[in-house]
């Protein structure tokens, strides 16, 4: 237990809980206040300094240098859901929230992780560069969209208009500038082509479905499908709680929103897809449980082109999906 580090990472500063001495501290988030908090460990820690684990959640590009740190000195770390500490918090009767009082209870949740979840982290330039991109993306189309919802209310159209178009190509440029990236690497571009052969995947679907394979590369079928946020969540209870089954939408939605206008495009031209739309559609399913099955379908073919480099065909379809419709009770 004293190996755990707690670390509450902000953008300017780390909080952290050193349980060997009780030690609460406060460092730049920065590669300088890493390297000294790094130097006082191997004092306190001494020979043991290498069984240590950085326990921390990860906040995007806030705990970047942290990350990169850690590859690089070869320290161990256990990246916990932000979910999962709020819960164990809950569990702890844990009231209050500051700082200190995460990165305490940070260095507790260590208790939680598994053996495969503890590692060094490998940074990969390409994903990194990627993931930027495509935040960037999300950025561009969020306010692309704020802009033309208050513009609509003016009168001068016009001026909507060169707006739009002015952040569609900002898009466009972003989208072209992920694409070359993926070309320069022979083996990520084979990957694209493999996932593209699926009717009706487009640009942005198709680099969506492989940064969540790059960012996931250990995560198996059912995993994937709840990175995506498509994973089922019922709320039943005795005789009096009866929830209505949805999905969880964790994860990032920018995967689940690239792949909606592709989900459209496959059930319009690819036969197994629109014979399984058809097929529950029969069956009195709503129209859109039946898109999110359509959607998790896609993305399982996906991941397998992704892994066999091969194209997509219907003998892959059905040793990947089977015949059988999913009949979960999503909405």
């Amino acid at each position: 237990m004293d190996n755990f580090i707690g670390l509450d990472v902000s953008k300017s500063t780390v909080s952290v809980f050193i349980p060997q001495s009780e030690l609460e501290i406060e460092i730049a988030n920065t590669v300088k206040g890493f390297t000294q908090l790094f130097s006082k460990l191997k004092k306190l820690y001494k020979k043991e300094h290498d069984s240590l684990v950085f326990v921390y959640e990860p906040t995007s590009s806030y705990s970047s240098t942290l990350e990169l740190f850690c590859a690089n000195k070869h320290i161990r770390v256990f990246k916990i859901n932000p979910k999962a500490s709020h819960n164990f918090a809950k569990a702890l009767s844990i009231r209050n929230k500051t700082d200190k009082v995460d990165a305490r209870m940070l260095c507790h949740a260590g208790m939680l992780a598994k053996e495969e979840e503890i590692h060094i982290p490998v940074i990969d330039v390409i994903v990194e560069q990627i993931n930027d991109l495509m935040s960037y993306y999300q950025l561009l189309v969020k306010q692309r969209v704020q802009t033309s919802n208050h513009l609509e209310k003016l009168q001068h159209k016009e001026s909507t208009a060169t707006l739009k178009k002015a952040f569609k190509q900002k898009e466009q440029h972003t989208i072209d500038e992920i694409k070359r990236l993926i070309t320069k690497d022979s083996k990520l571009a084979l990957k694209y082509q493999s996932i593209q052969t699926i009717k009706g995947l487009g640009d942005i679907a198709t680099i969506a479905l492989i940064h969540l394979f790059l960012k996931y590369p250990n995560a198996n079928q059912k995993q994937i499908i709840s990175l995506a946020g498509l994973d089922p969540i019922e709320k039943t209870s005795g005789t009096s709680v009866r929830g209505k089954t949805r999905i969880s939408k964790a994860g990032n939605k920018l995967y689940r929103r690239s792949l909606f206008m592709g989900t459209m495009v496959t059930i319009r031209f690819n036969e197994e897809m629109k014979c399984f739309y058809d097929r529950l559609k029969e069956k009195g399913k709503h129209t859109t449980l039946i898109q999110i099955a359509v959607m998790k379908k896609l993305i399982i073919i996906a991941r397998a082109l992704f892994h066999s480099n091969q194209g997509y065909s219907s003998e892959i379809y059905q040793a990947h999906c089977g015949m059988v419709a999913q009949n979960s009770n999503v909405a």
